[in-house]
């Protein structure tokens, strides 16, 4: 069997283990994530440099959810991670 070298996640698996990682057991909660952008000059040389833009993931995250959310985001912690008795 080969190695396995790489793991793919859709959106709400990432909710679902997010919701599990931080103990949530109620309530609606939707992925977010924080950006950031920078300008700087780009290209492969300095005679082909044109001005551009890098945006980079700060931080990946969880919110409540709103009604107008879309499904495919948002995950239900009381499902994803039940409390235990």
């Amino acid at each position: 069997m080969p190695e396995v070298n790489q793991y793919s996640f859709r959106y709400n698996e990432v909710v679902e283990a997010l919701i599990k990682k931080a103990g949530i057991h109620e309530g609606k909660w939707q992925l977010i994530m924080q950006f950031a952008l920078a300008g700087a000059n780009m290209g492969p040389s300095s005679q082909e440099a044109v001005p551009g833009a890098a945006i980079a993931i700060n931080s990946i995250g969880l919110i409540r959810a709103q009604p107008e959310s879309p499904e495919s985001l948002v995950a239900d912690a009381s499902l994803v991670n039940p409390r235990t008795t």
